[in-house]
């Protein structure tokens, strides 16, 4: 699950295939909070078979939400904390990594899509 920029980490998405031939196992991809309400509903209400990665970042701009007392990145980081509280409440297992700069992000992924061995 990656709570970030889409068109910006639109590379991002291609680790999906990479973690499901390394893993031998099914994998989903979803950009938050987009994700939420499609495979989402899976994730907490299926069976108790996942292991849920999800990514958080800054934003690089961001916007007051018009008429509210935050930004649209606040809200955004509000609905990602949500969801892995509610996956960790439903006894999934869940790891949120808080990326703080392009590069951490770039070295996430390349571990990410790596086929074998440290990348």
């Amino acid at each position: 699950m990656a709570f970030l920029d889409r068109e910006a980490n639109n590379g991002l998405a291609a680790v999906r295939d990479s973690l499901a031939a390394r893993t031998g196992r099914p994998v989903t991809f979803g950009w938050g909070p987009r994700f939420l309400h499609s495979t989402g509903q899976l994730h907490k209400g299926g069976a108790q078979v996942g292991v849920y990665l999800q990514l958080t970042g800054e934003p690089t701009a961001d916007l007051e939400v018009p008429g509210r007392p935050f930004t649209f990145g606040r809200l955004i980081s509000a609905q990602a904390a949500g969801d892995a509280a509610v996956l960790a409440e439903h006894h999934r297992p869940v790891l949120r990594l808080h990326l703080t700069s392009p590069a951490a992000l770039a070295r996430v992924t390349a571990l990410l899509r790596a086929t074998g061995g440290a990348a």
